[in-house]
Parts: structure tokens; C-alpha cells; sequence
């Protein structure tokens, strides 16, 4: 479970944050470059990259930036990556479509999305799908999304996948609603 990413990485000025998330400066003021391109850096990502594949573990380049007024470090992601999380956002909408859509044991969305298994012993579930439902719940991840579900763990995980299907293109509406959801990933932060 391992590679390369296939994602070619934006130029430093297309990738560049227009303000400091941290001072609100802006990335241009009067001539001058505030925000100054600060290198590259390679991010695990884990999960299928695309909703029937295979769990792969690749390294995704990030760009870097430093803002003079602040000296803050910035870190662009690329769209399918989500701020401190190993899984891709696709990944984690399949998984939770998989839970709390189409009832599966959370062993087998484990298997299917790339989990880590612990060593030596059988599978008995997977904790993180409930973890990211509660953070959804809560807010914390796809915040933009605007629906924050109350409930169960599993209910929650229905809920985001349901909007996150409502979000899909026209071209993966055919799909299944994991399909769906796995496409529908890409259209919110």
C-alpha cells in the first residue's frame, strides 16, 4: 500500500494563500510579496483512489509559505487532502457512506479503505469511523458542509454521506451512493 502522488503541483503564485490566515495580510501589498514561497513538503495520504480501488498509502507535495508580517508557515494542501488527517477527504466519504449508508461492519470498510490493522490479531472493527462522525457532529471536519446530525455515530455518518452524495457531479449520479459520496468529497473543504 504505497506510492506516488499523481497530482501535479500548482506553481508557487497559483497555490498562494491571497491573505495570512494568521494576520490577515495580504499576499500583495503595494508592489511587495508578503507571502514568500517557503518550499515543498510530502504529506501521507491513505485510501483508494478511486471508489472501487485498491487502499493505497502515496506521499502528496504541499507547498509551503511564509508570511513576512508574521513569520506564520503556511501549508497549501491539494483538494483531496484535509487539514491533520492521514485519509484522503474521498477516502473518508466512502468510508462513512459504506457505515452508516450501506451497513457495513466497520471490519469491512476498514479492509476496503486502508485502515491499519494492529499486528497479529483479527480485525474487531474500526474506531475512527465513529471518530470522524463526531467530528462532523461537532463541526470540526467539513464544516462547510452544515450538517451537524445528532444521533448515533452511525446515523451521523449517514447524514454527511447523504449530503456529500448531494454534491456529486452529474456524471457519478449513476453511481452507487458511496460512488457518490467518494465523488462528492472533492467539492468540500
Amino acid at each position: 500500500m504505497s506510492g506516488r502522488s499523481e497530482v501535479s503541483l500548482p506553481s508557487a503564485d497559483a497555490a498562494r494563500p491571497r491573505t495570512c490566515p494568521k494576520c490577515g495580510q495580504p499576499a500583495y501589498e503595494r508592489g511587495e510579496v508578503w507571502i514568500h514561497g517557503h518550499g515543498v513538503v510530502q504529506r501521507q495520504q491513505r485510501g483508494p483512489v478511486t471508489p472501487g480501488g485498491v487502499a493505497v498509502k502515496r506521499e502528496v507535495a504541499c507547498r509551503r509559505y511564509r508570511c513576512k508580517a508574521c513569520t506564520a508557515v503556511l501549508t497549501v494542501l491539494p483538494e483531496a487532502a484535509l487539514a491533520r488527517k492521514h485519509f484522503s477527504g474521498a477516502a473518508m466519504a466512502l468510508a462513512l457512506a459504506l457505515w452508516g449508508l450501506c451497513g457495513w461492519s466497520a471490519a469491512q470498510v476498514r479492509a476496503l479503505v486502508g485502515g491499519r490493522m494492529q499486528a497479529g490479531g483479527p480485525s474487531r472493527g474500526w474506531r475512527t469511523l465513529a471518530r470522524w462522525a463526531r467530528q462532523v457532529a461537532d463541526g470540526a471536519l467539513w464544516a462547510s458542509l452544515d450538517s451537524r446530525a445528532q444521533g448515533e455515530p452511525r446515523q451521523v455518518a449517514a447524514r454527511v454521506a447523504q449530503a456529500l452524495c448531494g454534491l456529486a457531479p452529474p456524471w457519478a449520479r449513476a453511481a452507487g451512493l458511496p460512488h457518490q459520496a467518494f465523488a462528492g468529497a472533492s467539492h468540500v473543504r
